[in-house]
Order: structure tokens, then C-alpha cells, then sequence
């Protein structure tokens, strides 16, 4: 068992990091997790925090687990701008447990309480033969390993059937960082040795940022999404160009089809994505292009958008102005708000959860992740030709009844 406060990974090539003096704290797990390894994904790095929390926190009920879980979900969407994908893994996990604490419960034995007039350790919620609930909760830090690992895997799984979808003499435009689009395009370039698939030529038309961008960089010298997978796919021999998001539309004459990775997969069949993906899927549909989603089932959300409007995060997008220091009043929903300041200080950013005013850090840490730079997008069922999966490839009409495989 991990003792409390440190941080203990499963695999022994990967970093360990020991602090023995501190409380266990989720929320900087998850981004030690996602610093220390490029390649994992934010729903994966979430499932992995919470199997550490549940590892590092010693309890002894079945009331005592699903609490923690429960209170560790909650803390850690709270400190994350965008929990959509985090969402996605983190409920998947919660289920998945759940699931397995049903399987092993004693006969007759409600999930988290107890029977009606029993007063025995397994009638109060512990688990195992003679009430052991240790081994139980062996069981279920194993299992939940188990599930961080298959997670892993599903990337690769999806990039052998991507790659079926590239042909020779294919244009492909993609866009954004995403991991598993890097996959299913060097799973295409490598070919597959052991499957007696040859490697196939192709060419790529990556979409990175707006003009400015693509002129000079991000600011601070930081790379922008995609390079480092324009690099690889480079050094494989793919011819790969690089335009802004304002050619987009030029392009299309010289693109087959589209290939786009998601943050989350909705109920209807929709997609969740980088700012910019909603357009490409309607040039696309313009033009009579495929549009192709690669997403693993653990980006499977259980949300349903009807807009762009109807995401459950806050966004900076569209933002009316007027000259500095000047202040504009907004109209919403018939009620009048307080005036608000669009110069340089737009005052103090509240926490909703606290009532407390959040520091000049978090303050600008918050207006910087909801901006356009970083912002989401909902594209559309109707939009999408196919979701390739680590199950296969699914039209969008079939993820309604791929969640319930999932969740029921």
C-alpha cells in the first residue's frame, strides 16, 4: 500500500515521486502524471490519480471508498478549466468500480450500507469473506490498474484500424495535438510487420493555429499543437505541409479527407473538440469530403449539447468591447447585470465553489485556459462519416447505444 502523500506508479519505467511529508493532493498528481508523460491523456491521467488516491487514503467501508472517489471527482474537475474529457474517464471509472464492488458484495448486502436490521461488519458495507474488506480493496487498486493499462492500449488498437482508412496517393488534413491521430498516421506511414501490411504513401495537411501563429510562434517560444507529430511523420518520409486555420477551405481542393482527434464523444454521436473543428467538419460536408473522428471509448461522455452554447464549461470566445476602461452592461435572460470592466483588470474572478475571490495566479491561469487559444467546439452527428474506435468503427447514430454496453 502507498504510504500517505506519495505517489506511486504502477510501472517501474516510468518516474516515481515520493513526498512523504504532505497529504496526498489529487489535483497535483494529475499534472505531475501529465508532465511527466507526453503520450497520456487527460482521462487516462484522471483514472490514474483517483486508483493512487483510492491507494494512498486506507478506508474500510464501502461508504468510505465511494466517498473518497466521489469527493476526489469533485476536487479534481473543480481545479481543471475544462473537465469534459477529465469527465469522461473519471465517471467511466466511478461506474467501473461500483460495478466490481456489486460483484463482490455479500449476498443481500446494500452497496454502501447496510441490510435492514443487520449490525455485522458485512451488513454495514465491509466486503470480503468474514467481512475483510482488505482484500477486497486489493482487488479493486488491481483491477483498476488493469483498467489504467487496457486505456493505454486502446490507442494502438485504433491506429490498426485507422490506418486501413489511408490509402496510397491520400491527403489527409488533420489539425490540433491529438495523440491518437499522431498513432493511426505513423501506424499508416510504419505499416504493420507482424499484419503484413506494407507502409503507405500519403501526404498530410496539418492545420497549426491562426496566421499570427503559423507567422512567429507562440509567444514564450512555445511549440505549437502538432509539431512534434509533423516532425515524426516528417522523418518517416511523409510529405507533411503546415497552413493556418484561415486556408482551410483553400486547401480542400487538394484533400481526400479529414481526420480529427476529440475531447469527448457525446451521446449523440457528436463530437467535443479544439476550436476550429466545428468548420473543418462543415468545409468538409461542403465539399464532399469524409470527416473521420479517432477517439477512445473512455473519451465516451455522457453529455448531450444541442449548440455551441450548451457545453457545461465557461468560455472566452466572444467577447463584446468597447474602448478602454470603459465598461459594458449585458443583457441575459432579461435580468440586468452588473457592469463589468474590459480594460486590463476585469476585476476580481469569483470561486463558485467557495465564495472566495481567487488569487491574480488562478485569475489569469483561468482567463488564459478559457480563451480562444484554448477554447472547445461541438461539431455535430451530421457532420461526421465515422468514429474510429479501439471497438471498431461506429457511425455517430451507434454511441447512444455504445455508452449503455459502457455504463449498463
Amino acid at each position: 500500500m502507498a504510504e500517505t502523500g506519495s505517489l506511486v506508479r504502477p510501472s517501474l519505467s516510468r518516474p516515481t515521486f515520493t513526498n512523504s511529508t504532505q497529504p496526498f493532493d489529487i489535483v497535483s498528481t494529475y499534472h505531475s502524471l501529465l508532465a511527466h508523460d507526453p503520450d497520456l491523456t487527460m482521462p487516462v491521467a484522471a483514472i490514474e490519480s483517483l486508483v493512487l488516491c483510492l491507494s494512498s487514503h486506507p478506508s474500510t467501508t464501502i461508504s468510505e471508498t465511494l466517498d473518497l472517489l466521489r469527493t476526489s471527482t469533485q476536487r479534481l474537475k473543480a481545479h481543471v478549466p475544462n473537465p469534459i474529457s477529465l469527465s469522461a474517464g473519471t465517471d467511466l471509472f466511478q461506474r467501473y468500480l461500483v460495478t466490481q464492488l456489486q460483484a463482490t458484495k455479500p449476498a443481500g448486502t446494500p452497496l454502501g450500507g447496510g441490510s435492514t436490521g443487520s449490525t455485522s461488519r458485512s451488513g454495514s458495507g465491509y466486503l470480503g469473506l468474514g467481512g475483510d474488506f482488505n482484500a477486497v480493496r486489493a482487488h479493486l487498486l488491481s483491477n483498476g490498474r488493469l483498467f489504467v493499462e487496457r486505456a493505454k492500449a486502446s490507442r494502438q488498437r485504433i491506429a490498426g484500424f485507422g490506418r486501413h482508412f489511408i490509402r496510397d496517393g491520400t491527403t489527409v488534413l488533420t489539425n490540433g495535438g491529438s495523440r491518437v491521430v499522431g498513432a493511426v498516421l505513423r501506424g499508416a506511414a510504419e505499416g504493420g510487420a507482424k499484419s503484413g501490411v506494407g507502409a503507405v504513401r500519403f501526404r498530410v495537411v496539418y492545420v497549426m493555429g491562426g496566421a499570427e501563429e503559423e507567422r512567429g510562434g507562440r509567444a514564450g517560444g512555445e511549440e505549437m499543437e502538432g509539431t512534434e507529430t509533423v516532425k515524426v511523420l516528417r522523418a518517416l518520409g511523409v510529405p507533411v505541409a503546415t497552413i493556418p486555420e484561415s486556408a482551410v477551405a483553400y486547401a480542400l481542393g487538394r484533400v481526400d479527407m479529414m481526420i480529427v482527434g476529440a475531447e469527448g464523444v457525446v451521446e449523440n454521436g457528436g463530437i467535443i473538440s479544439r476550436l476550429g473543428t466545428y468548420q473543418m467538419g462543415m468545409l468538409a460536408k461542403a465539399a464532399g469530403k469524409p470527416f473521420y473522428v479517432v477517439a477512445e471509448s473512455h473519451k465516451f461522455v455522457r453529455l448531450y449539447p444541442l449548440s455551441q452554447y450548451d457545453l457545461p464549461i465557461e468560455q472566452r470566445v466572444i467577447e463584446f468591447q468597447v474602448g478602454k476602461d470603459q465598461t459594458v452592461e449585458d443583457q441575459k435572460d432579461g435580468m440586468h447585470e452588473e457592469p463589468f470592466d474590459v480594460g486590463e483588470d476585469e476585476g476580481v474572478v469569483m470561486d463558485s465553489m467557495e465564495n472566495k475571490p481567487k488569487d491574480k495566479t488562478e485569475r489569469t491561469a483561468s482567463m488564459k485556459a478559457n480563451g480562444p487559444r484554448d477554447a472547445v467546439d461541438f461539431t455535430p452527428p451530421d457532420l461526421i462519416s465515422g468514429i474510429i474506435t479501439e471497438s471498431g468503427v461506429l457511425t455517430p447514430s451507434a454511441v447512444s447505444e455504445e455508452l449503455i454496453k459502457i455504463w449498463f
